[in-house]
């Protein structure tokens, strides 16, 4: 049996794969729990509590997991690019959570949650919170259900990546 040998390329990956996990766990909570539970509210207390929730959760301990997953992810696969099997393994989980997580947050979520932000729903009517609500919530749960998805197969990935991280075949 290998020794677990804690050195710079082992504490990357796996600060890779517990970030990337703890997204992938909030990104299946949202998913399961969250909206789902407030996508029973009314119209305008749907589009309140999303708003703070949208709001309360862009702190300083949420962008540490959302980077830092990418981050650690892509510099993992640059510790392991002398270990075919963990580089593949690794820069397939970077890129999936690149593409599916990072770029579809960026350019799909974040826009459809500034649109929410900006709307000052203590002056809106019933309709308009409705037709707000339309434009909202089934797109944002599309690319939210995209996210889930790709988190979880780059944390499965990534845990892959650690099994295989002492295998001596090149």
């Amino acid at each position: 049996m290998d020794t677990f040998i804690i050195d710079t390329k082992t504490v990357t990956l796996l600060l890779a794969t517990l970030f990337t996990g703890l997204l992938a766990g909030i990104f299946f909570t949202w998913a399961n729990a969250v909206t789902p539970g407030i996508g029973k509210l009314d119209d305008i207390n749907y589009l309140r509590a999303f708003q703070n929730m949208n709001r309360t959760i862009q702190n300083p301990l949420f962008f540490l997991i959302f980077f830092g997953s990418m981050l650690f992810s892509f510099i993992a696969a640059y510790c392991y690019k002398s270990n075919n099997a963990v580089f593949w393994v690794v820069i397939a989980a970077a890129l999936l959570y690149f593409i599916g997580v990072f770029l579809v947050t960026i350019l799909g979520n974040i826009p459809l949650n500034e649109m929410l932000d900006k709307t000052n729903l203590t002056s809106i009517t019933l309709q308009e919170a409705a037709i707000l609500r339309d434009k909202f919530e089934a797109k944002w749960n599309t690319l939210h259900l995209i996210r889930v998805v790709t988190s979880l197969l780059s944390f499965l990935l990534l845990i892959i990546g650690c099994l295989l991280k002492n295998n001596t075949v090149h």
